[in-house]
């Protein structure tokens, strides 16, 4: 392997698709729960200060090279792709021999034609490095690249709440300005169901302290995770948490179950009963009915798998539940053919359906109400996804 190349790794928010990643640890430090393989053949491991640095260092190598293509005098533009001589930076990329070398530039020339301000630290538990270790990254990172405006990462509830608003401090004071955290559900009957090995006491620990510390928090809700009989209870669980805590947002990821896992397995057995869309959509407005008024929390759905997408706003700002309601007043027949849309990539929000003529309208109507049962699954990227 060349050493000019740094780790990357396998995933980040939607809202970090133009940050840098850099692979401070590998793997999930739980890798147990119910609805997820991504690491499960993965052994953690928390890299060192060292060798987070020299990656870093990688980093400002290919970073030099790519800044040679850029473009002096342009004029500021909203296409920052403007500014740069991009056949140069082609043809220096179609150079290089090593696939390796040729992906960092890659992912390197991509992040300053974005701005180059926001930086990602992966995999699924970055804080669990050491305070000190961390802290001593963030230092280096913002020393090498000055112009960085926010630096992110994921951290797992249980691991976080172990952690003091002192400490978050620390961390704020080094650089890191936002925590993402998969809480999926607040209902600890969900919890347990679903073998995320955090309780809700600790939810609330953990992001008080973190917001406390004076970073950002990033939650995650999966509506539908807790199955048909805990439908109630995840909604219900999940709006005391965000009462309790006030995280700046909220990102809803609708749960869906993949071949391989716990959860699949339990499906096939007959001991998970899949939520309906309609279901997941209906706990989603019982979180945000719930939501108390005073909450400053913002309320994101950035995901293809989520139904609704254009759910979004402050959660304590009701005017959500009329998106939610427009579509739960549709007919049934409507409902599907929207979720059908949804599915295949064909429409983003009702509007997009409304347009259709009328002769499709009823074309796909005939379509989905021609299924035998009421609740019939499909495939979506891999994953299980129960329809009305």
């Amino acid at each position: 392997m060349s050493d000019k190349v740094f780790r990357i790794g396998p995933i980040r928010p939607p809202s970090e698709a133009n940050s840098l990643l850099i692979q401070v640890t590998n793997g999930c430090t739980w890798n147990k729960c119910r609805f997820c393989q991504l690491y499960r053949h993965t052994k953690f491991k928390a890299y060192s200060a060292d060798s987070i640095r020299a990656d870093i260092d990688n980093i400002a190598y290919w970073a030099d090279r790519v800044r040679k293509y850029q473009c002096k005098g342009s004029p500021d533009t909203a296409d920052c792709s403007a500014s740069w001589d991009l056949d140069g930076i082609n043809a220096e990329l179609a150079a290089l021999e090593d696939d390796e070398e040729r992906q960092c530039m890659y992912t390197v020339a991509n992040w300053l034609l974005a701005g180059s301000e926001n930086v990602f630290l992966q995999d699924g538990n970055s804080t669990a490095l050491s305070s000190g270790r961390l802290t001593d990254v963030l230092v280096y990172l913002r020393q090498v690249f000055p112009q960085i405006k926010r630096i992110t990462s994921y951290g797992r509830a249980e691991n976080l709440s172990r952690s003091t608003a002192a400490d978050y401090a620390e961390l704020k004071a080094a650089g890191l300005d936002r925590i993402h955290s998969g809480f999926e559900s607040g209902s600890d009957a969900v919890l347990t169901r679903i073998n995320k090995g955090v309780t809700q006491e600790q939810q609330i620990r953990a992001g008080r302290a973190v917001k406390a510390g004076g970073i950002e928090l990033s939650i995650y809700f999966m509506p539908g995770v807790g199955g048909k009989d805990l439908s109630s209870s995840n909604a219900e669980g999940t709006a005391e948490v965000i009462n309790a805590v006030d995280p700046d947002f909220v990102r809803v990821r609708t749960a869906a179950i993949k071949p391989g896992t716990e959860l699949y397995q339990d499906w096939q057995e007959g001991k998970f009963e899949l939520c309906s869309d309609d279901d997941k959509v209906r706990e989603i407005r019982r979180v945000i009915e719930l939501a108390d008024e005073n909450l400053s929390t913002y309320l994101v759905s950035d995901h293809m798998i989520n139904l609704l997408q254009n759910v979004e706003g402050y959660i304590a700002d009701k005017r959500m539940l009329q998106v939610i309601d427009r579509y739960l007043d549709l007919p049934e027949e409507d409902r599907r053919v929207f979720q059908l849309l949804r599915r295949t990539l064909r429409a983003y929000d009702l509007d997009d359906m409304e347009r259709l003529g009328s002769i499709e309208r009823v074309r796909l109507r005939n379509d989905v109400m021609k299924e035998n049962e009421l609740g019939w699954s499909v495939r979506m990227n891999g994953y299980i996804c129960r329809y009305v």
